[in-house]
């Protein structure tokens, strides 16, 4: 768009771009006319000059007619009505912000600002900053369960597992591996957390695979605790009877020799772990029963 040629590019006055729109027309004039007010220019040769141009421009882009004449290339656009090129300032220049409320009628309008509204525009010929980077996202740890048989657990196995984001990745257990072991995948979550491999080494009668060792927990009642007894027991090659002695804690230990894995020329034990179950409920028997023993340990 072009301007006649004896008027002066009034957009790049107010350093705006052409059809800037009327909020911005206003908020480049105010900054302009402030930037060059005399009263605050007292040292500044040129801002009494500058300061009428910032005047004739905002007056004639804000007024339809003016503006168009000027688009135009006619001359008459940056006359007003009291003459041609009539000086409004001849008698002296008003009070910035008396002068600021004569021009838009009103005290204390405030300025547009870009930040109200998202879809506020920037000032024209200025480029918007670019919005924030994305926040970085913490690193956290993650953890998936993986069940594999005796035999799994005794060769290593492939595991093709699947992260929290997509991606896939490929892991070896190790050989000899055992229940409750904890695999740890360094820096593959998003932001760089642990992925933790929780493997669970269990038969379906309750025995624990710990590399070669397998550990069983037998559950059995007080009185065959105290008085001993003789119990099925599972293994990996069947159930087995066992000889518990009396007089047996919960905790203690009893050992199957070889009945544990074997890998070249070495072959583990199973170890049977004593857990003393009190019934829930009771008979009126054996609560008689219970406080009889009670009395016979209290006396002396």
């Amino acid at each position: 768009m072009s301007s006649a040629a004896t008027a002066p590019d009034y957009w790049a006055v107010l350093g705006l771009q052409p059809g800037a729109d009327g909020a911005r027309l206003k908020r480049a004039f105010r900054a302009q006319a402030r930037r060059w007010h005399p009263d605050l220019n007292g040292n500044d040769p040129v801002a009494e000059e500058r300061f009428k141009l910032v005047n004739e421009a905002y007056a004639v882009l804000s007024d339809p007619r003016r503006r168009l004449q000027w688009e135009s290339g006619d001359p008459r656009s940056a006359r007003h009505d009291e003459g041609p090129r009539a000086d409004r300032f001849a008698s002296g220049f008003p009070e910035f912000e008396e002068y600021l409320e004569t021009l838009f009628g009103g005290p204390g309008e405030p300025e547009p600002d870009d930040t109200a509204s998202p879809r506020a525009e920037p000032a024209g010929g200025v480029t918007p900053a670019p919005p924030p980077p994305a926040p970085v996202q913490a690193a956290s740890d993650e953890e998936s369960l993986v069940e594999l048989t005796p035999e799994q657990a005794l060769h290593g196995e492939r595991v093709e597992l699947e992260l929290a984001d997509g991606t896939c990745v490929e892991v070896w257990t190790p050989p000899l591996a055992g229940d409750g072991w904890r695999l740890r995948l360094a820096g593959v979550t998003p932001g760089g957390g642990d992925h933790f491999l929780q493997l669970r080494v269990r038969t379906d009668d309750g025995l624990h695979i710990d590399g070669l060792r397998v550990t069983y927990r037998l559950a059995i009642t007080p009185a065959e605790a105290a008085l001993g007894c003789s119990v099925l027991v599972p293994t990996l090659a069947g159930p087995v009877q066992l000889r518990v002695p009396a007089g047996s804690s919960s905790g203690r230990l009893l050992r199957l020799r070889g009945r544990g894995l074997e890998w070249a020329e070495r072959r583990g034990d199973q170890l049977v772990e004593i857990a003393i179950v009190v019934p829930e409920t009771l008979s009126e028997a054996e609560s008689a029963l219970y406080r009889r023993l009670q009395e016979l340990a209290e006396t002396p």
